[in-house]
């Protein structure tokens, strides 16, 4: 019988543990779906690797991954699929925001034969105007890198076991799931989905974090920001092109162009526009120095199966 693996990436989520594993155990069971359940414990600084020890003494279905400190929601999605010994392999939210009950419906698409089933938002549920803007500019460019149309994408997503080795045999550390998994192609279709009040606990995304956690993921994926460079140079070119038209046709029919209030405007702008293109061409060259050490995306510390220690066995990301 074919076996769905769901990677639960988690952070600082003790109260949401058993819950959500209690509800996926019954909504997998009654579907007849034989599951395993890999909670990844991104480095929390609650309780929630004790919370998952628990759940695996109570089922041993559930495999647990211990971080040996934060690395991240990509890192820990990344473990998830690494660790998943599944036929097909899903990626949800531990806080139950995504709908336990659509990945029934993701695995009988997956029995006709899909090899990708992206979950799509309905509705981006409750979010500030700028968020929603600035979400729709983010998911815009990503668009256009990974050639599908991202808008209301999400990490909630079931693929093939095929998909997943080609997505992990991939050698960058920096990488994006939600667009990687789209761009390795393969037969896919998707499911809408709305998403749910969190029951417990609370966001771990600060508006700050989430234009870090975007920035850091447009650069990773596409070379979009270097042709904004190309593009802002273009533009001041044209300005002081204008400019020295301007000036020079002032100068021809005997008036002075202001000169200091125009210098420091010219100056400014050309400045700003310099260091801009450099702050954007440095975090590319930051990127490239991440790729090139070759450090693992996480550390592993420890891995249990059920109730077991099977740390020794498991696999873990290559150097």
């Amino acid at each position: 019988m074919s076996v769905l693996s769901v990677v639960l990436p988690a952070y600082n989520e003790e109260l949401m543990i058993q819950k959500t594993c209690s509800v996926l155990r019954q909504i997998l069971t009654e579907a007849e779906i034989e599951y395993e359940l890999v909670l990844v414990d991104d480095g929390s600084r609650d309780r929630t690797w004790n919370e998952i020890e628990k759940a695996g003494k109570e089922d041993t279905h559930i495999l647990g991954v211990h971080f040996s400190r934060n690395f991240g929601k990509e890192a820990a999605v990344f473990a998830g699929l690494a660790q998943a010994s599944g036929d097909a392999v899903a990626v949800m939210d531990c806080d139950l925001q995504h709908p336990p009950q659509t990945l029934v419906e993701m695995y009988h698409l997956w029995k006709q034969g899909y090899e990708v089933i992206e979950g799509v938002k309905s509705t981006r549920g409750k979010e500030s105007l700028i968020h929603k803007k600035c979400a729709g500019f983010f998911y815009g460019i990503m668009s256009k890198a990974t050639k599908v149309n991202m808008q209301n994408a999400s990490d909630f997503k079931l693929m093939d076991r095929k998909a997943v080795n080609s997505i992990l045999s991939m050698p960058e550390r920096n990488m994006f799931f939600r667009a990687t998994s789209s761009w390795v192609g393969y037969k896919t279709t998707s499911v809408r989905f709305e998403v749910q009040e969190r029951e417990a606990g609370e966001s771990k995304w600060s508006a700050w974090s989430l234009v870090k956690y975007a920035f850091t993921n447009i650069v990773a994926f596409t070379t979009v920001p270097l042709q904004f460079v190309t593009v802002g140079g273009g533009i001041c070119f044209l300005l002081s092109l204008a400019l020295i038209i301007y000036s020079l046709i002032q100068y021809f029919t005997g008036h002075a162009v202001e000169g200091y209030t125009t210098i420091m405007m010219v100056l400014l702008l050309i400045g700003s526009a310099i260091m801009l293109s450099l702050g954007i061409i440095g975090y590319y060259i930051a990127k490239i120095y991440e790729e090139i050490k070759r450090r693992p995306r996480y550390i592993i510390s420890q891995i249990i199966r059920g109730s077991q220690d099977v740390s020794e066995h498991a696999r873990h990301d290559s150097v």
